[in-house]
């Protein structure tokens, strides 16, 4: 089994609540690199136990459940399908930086059965994958 975690940061000149509204809308992420659609799964659209499916444009689905919330702090999810791992957790949290300005954290913590070589080049896509939906994110503000 190999694990492992990816941790990105940005810092974005804008109040945290401003910041805060828009990340914790978790089907508006016109932000996220590659994302075609996203809808909820579910009757709840806000907080713990919250489920969406995000559509890619490279034809992937991920379904994702919030596990953790805190309000104009973060949320945590899981990945229960879509990805090519056994476990997936991850945490977007925002804290206020100075005034005007908040820094927001995308970490992620995983396992996968796949090989060494698979495993190296998914860390690196994930990676990736963080770095331009942040600086997307911060475009918006």
């Amino acid at each position: 089994m190999n694990s492992g975690s990816v941790k990105k940061s940005v810092i974005i000149d804008s109040d945290l609540e401003k910041v805060w509204s828009k990340i914790s809308k978790i089907t508006k992420l016109d932000w996220l690199e590659g994302q075609k659609s996203t809808k909820f799964l579910g009757e709840k659209k806000t907080g713990v136990g919250a489920k969406r499916l995000i559509s890619f444009e490279d034809g992937s689905d991920v379904e994702e459940h919030i596990v953790g919330w805190r309000r104009k702090e973060y949320f945590s999810y899981i990945a229960v399908s879509g990805l090519p791992l056994d476990a997936y957790h991850a945490t977007i949290s925002i804290e206020k930086n100075k005034s005007k300005s908040v820094k927001i954290t995308w970490e992620s913590y995983f396992a996968s059965k796949s090989t060494k070589d698979e495993f190296v080049e998914f860390v690196e896509f994930l990676s990736n994958f963080y770095t331009h939906s942040l600086k997307n994110l911060k475009k918006e503000f």
